[in-house]
């Protein structure tokens, strides 16, 4: 199996022959790819040819110095590590050649596990670095489509509500006046609905990715958390004629943040209702096995495809098929569930098989006693 190093040039400058040969014949045995140059202008040149991850260097050699040789580096590119080695080893080089922007620092004459130990150190920062960057790219980008997102759901209702009201405003002494202003208004109050649900979750999204929050880890009692919810939706639940059970054991309850587990749980349950059947039913069960509590939201509606389990959990998606065409959401309900799960220490799964129904399972830490006590 190829390791990093087999896919990492490295360019060494320096001008003694017999100290280019040994950091060849050291670092190629480590499977990097290594080409030496005898001066400073040279080696420039390699290093804007190569492009290499690390660059090891002399202090001190004829024509340009090995200070200046690190400046110019950094120029063509500022995430190569640069590697300085020197006959003249003292602590004012040392901080001198730190601060022109060399990673590390390694006096000859030295062994060649300390060279090898050097360079993978300097490969490990690079990696970092470059990893660290291409995240913040990736954020930059998901933030660039969150705000077109966010802009065209809320002006997709806002417009709808718009045109509604425009209407009722021009309908004048027009015979279904009393029936088309009914209609109408509740058509706009749904609008506003969906964008109420839309804001609301994404304040919790945000809330979640600022690490802020699970503030506390107290006692959550399911059952008082799911009774909630299950109130909250009931009348949602019996305009689409389904029922909603429960079975948890007595003691079920979970070490993490009440609001955070009531937003879990509210997004489950209510997508369980949504994409359910008449006559359909949403059961919550739980049990607790080596220090979890391990809950299940199933349905009877449904299924969701298996070529769509994958995705379920990722910011914005949703599902998108005949099944599904005429139901609302903005895709980061279950996004939300998998990082408040996280946030708890816990975990998120699910089964589903199409026209029989899914299975959400949680896996939450089970409050302990001594946990209070260690407060």
């Amino acid at each position: 199996m190829s390791s990093p190093a087999e896919r990492e040039t490295i360019v060494v400058i320096d001008d003694d022959y017999a100290m280019r040969l040994s950091c060849r014949k050291i670092l190629e045995k480590s499977g990097f790819n290594v080409e030496t140059f005898e001066d400073g202008v040279q080696g420039l040149e390699g290093v804007a040819r190569l492009k290499p991850g690390l660059v090891v260097v002399d202090l001190k050699m004829p024509g340009m110095s090995g200070l200046e040789v690190i400046g110019r580096v950094h120029a063509i590119d500022p995430d190569i590590i640069l590697v300085v080695i020197t006959g003249y080893a003292t602590i004012d080089t040392a901080v001198e050649a730190m601060k022109t922007g060399a990673y590390d620092f390694l006096p000859k004459p030295f062994a060649p596990d300390e060279l090898r130990l050097i360079v993978n150190r300097g490969f490990e920062r690079r990696r970092l670095v470059l990893e660290g960057r291409q995240y913040e790219v990736e954020r930059a980008l998901l933030k660039r489509r969150f705000i077109t997102f966010v802009s065209h759901q809320l002006q997709t209702p806002l417009v709808a509500v718009h045109q509604y009201l425009d209407v009722l405003k021009h309908l004048g002494d027009h015979p279904d006046v009393a029936e088309k202003r009914e209609e109408w208004i509740h058509r706009c109050l749904q609008r506003i609905e969906a964008m109420q649900v839309m804001v609301k979750e994404w304040l919790e999204l945000s809330a979640v990715e600022s690490e802020g929050f699970a503030r506390s880890r107290d006692r959550v009692d399911l059952k008082v958390v799911i009774a909630d919810i299950f109130a909250a939706y009931q009348p949602h639940a019996e305009a689409a004629q389904v029922s909603l059970e429960s079975d948890l054991p007595d003691g079920c309850s979970v070490a993490g943040d009440r609001h955070c587990v009531a937003v879990l749980f509210d997004n489950l349950i209510a997508n369980a209702v949504k994409y359910n059947r008449p006559g359909g039913k949403v059961t919550v069960g739980a049990e607790i096995q080596s220090g979890e509590v391990r809950i299940s939201v199933a349905d009877t509606g449904i299924g969701i495809p298996e070529k769509y389990i994958p995705f379920l959990f990722d910011e914005f998606f949703r599902v998108r098929d005949e099944a599904t065409r005429n139901t609302s959401g903005s895709g980061l309900g279950l996004a939300i569930c998998r990082k408040v799960t996280a946030e708890m220490g816990g975990q998120i799964t699910v089964e589903s098989k199409v026209e029989e129904g899914s299975v959400f399972r949680v896996s939450l830490p089970a409050w302990r006693q001594k946990e209070s006590n260690a407060a």
